[in-house]
């Protein structure tokens, strides 16, 4: 038989309710007000085990001092005597109860928690060495948490800051630039390995590469040349490729770009790379015509104007059919900042594999939010972000980054290390510096002899004919310089430039103008 309760009416009515469902109302109303009095995560015993078995051995501070802090510590008095601990150990001397009561004599940073017995209670808590490590890991991971906590608290203080002027992207960029921080600080997975195990992955490689067609380490870049010299492109580096406005920068790097994804495609995910284009200047439209342009030899510019016959544009579609198939991903959103960038790689390695990250270009990335430190640093600030990126996901970022005009100063006008713009920086974070130089635009800007070389003069001829033997053997032509390569050698490759179609190809086997470029102008 069900019990029912008499409830007081709001009508005159009687009114009755089972008591099970009375009962299931209480407890509902419980838990509600539990759990609007939720604790911070932490864990009280681990933290008190740990510091005991530090203060056993004091040896267990190697473990776990690279990334355990004192504030890490949910009890403030734990984390006081961990930095007192640490500083001891540090400086090569014993840290136990006894020296720790001696330490802390006189002072009041104890006495709320029990003073010298305390500390006695603490080397009593410590259960074995063995798990100490594991309780400095899970005493970190609560301490994250809680900065999570804090972290997401601000996030929805600020959105509801109706005095607040910041746009809302701004607000998401600062809170991406916060979360990476929190991310990073203190991880406690790296380390060191010993040699053998590296030794492995060295001779792993080794195999990978002698099975490949072309013998290739990392991935290929579709061109032959520019292959052997880097061996393709290695997990975790870093390439700069860099050149002055009109020499062919993106065209380069979108080649490379849709090479690696056709790769890809081809090979069902065993050779290539899945791409993700940072396209800063250019739109994914754009980008895409550029890219179909290429392989479909139609140039990008009557694409655009739609000055093509019907048998140029039905070849166009039957190719942009195998083409929407490559595993190729633009995001051409404008000014990211390298935070923004960095999780929108996050998440495509997550949901695609992403094995190839392109940047275009490294100037048009925006500087974080908040005060300014100069271009210098903030460039620097993007290069030092685009090299742990690399590390992090393992793959290959290229960045196109601009060149100073003192490249044009010289004769010939040949990049070097020193016209990169505004940081040395990016010198020194690139595992690979490559430089873009095609000696025909330079030879066409000038115009003929007759208009630059002054007064004809009896040598006017030999001076006009080598010029015109300089533009034979410049057209078509450009050089990528590689002025810095940490694992290997430095030096020019040749490939062929059809600038109509902005495509560029290994230069044929056969060609005559395979000579130093330096001579060209000279």
């Amino acid at each position: 038989m069900t019990e029912f309760r008499d409830i007081p009416p709001d009508d005159g009515y009687p009114n009755v309710i089972p008591m099970d469902e009375a009962r299931s109302d209480v407890m509902a109303m419980e838990l509600s007000e539990r759990q609007s009095y939720r604790q911070l995560p932490h864990n009280i015993e681990a933290e008190k085990a740990f510091l005991g078995a530090l203060m056993s051995n004091n040896r267990v501070l190697e473990t776990v001092g690279e990334y355990l802090r004192p504030e890490h510590f949910a009890v403030p008095e734990h984390g006081t005597i961990y930095g007192s601990m640490q500083s001891e150990i540090d400086n090569g001397r014993l840290s136990d109860p006894v020296t720790l009561a001696g330490m802390f004599k006189g002072r009041d940073d104890l006495r709320g928690i029990g003073g010298d017995e305390y500390l006695a209670e603490l080397a009593c808590s410590a259960v074995t060495i063995i798990n100490a490590k594991q309780y400095g890991k899970i005493i970190h991971d609560l301490y994250m948490k809680r900065e999570l906590i804090a972290l997401g608290t601000d996030m929805v203080n600020d959105a509801y800051d109706a005095d607040s002027e910041a746009p809302a992207t701004a607000q998401i960029e600062k809170s991406e630039q916060q979360l990476y921080d929190l991310a990073t600080q203190g991880d406690h997975e790296g380390g060191f390995q010993d040699f053998r195990s590296a030794l492995m992955q060295s001779v792993a490689m080794m195999e990978h590469a002698c099975k490949r067609d072309g013998a290739l380490a990392g991935i290929s870049t579709g061109m032959v040349d520019l292959d052997k010299k880097l061996g393709g492109l290695h997990n975790s580096d870093l390439l700069i490729l860099a050149g002055r406005p009109s020499m062919g920068k993106t065209a380069l790097v979108t080649n490379i770009a849709y090479n690696a994804a056709y790769s890809y495609h081809k090979s069902g995910g065993e050779e290539g790379a899945v791409v993700g284009f940072f396209s800063l200047e250019m739109s994914a439209e754009q980008l895409a015509t550029r890219i179909l342009s290429q392989q479909v030899e139609i140039s990008s510019n009557k694409m655009r104007n739609g000055d093509i016959t019907r048998d140029e544009f039905h070849k166009a579609v039957q190719n942009s059919q195998e083409l929407y198939r490559l595993p190729l991903f633009i995001d051409d959103t404008p000014a990211l900042t390298i935070s923004a960038l960095r999780t929108r790689a996050r998440r495509l390695k997550r949901q695609h594999n992403l094995s190839l990250i392109v940047v275009d270009y490294l100037q048009l990335i925006s500087p974080p939010p908040g005060k300014s430190d100069g271009r210098v640093n903030e460039v620097s600030a993007m290069t030092r972000g685009l090299k742990t990126l690399a590390k992090e996901l393992n793959v290959p970022v290229i960045a196109l980054s601009q060149l100073s005009r003192a490249v044009e100063s010289r004769n010939p006008p040949r990049p070097q290390l020193s016209d990169l713009r505004e940081s040395g920086s990016i010198e020194q974070d690139a595992d690979v510096a490559m430089f873009i130089y095609r000696p025909e635009y330079y030879l066409e800007r000038d115009g003929e002899p007759q208009q630059n070389f002054g007064e004809k003069g009896p040598d006017f001829g030999a001076r006009y004919a080598q010029w015109i033997d300089d533009v034979e053997r410049a057209k078509n032509v450009a050089d990528v310089i590689i002025a810095k390569q940490r694992h290997g050698a430095i030096g020019d490759v040749r490939l062929a430039f059809i600038g109509e179609f902005t495509h560029f190809s290994d230069l044929a086997r056969n060609d005559t103008s395979n000579t130093p470029q330096e001579d060209y102008g000279q």
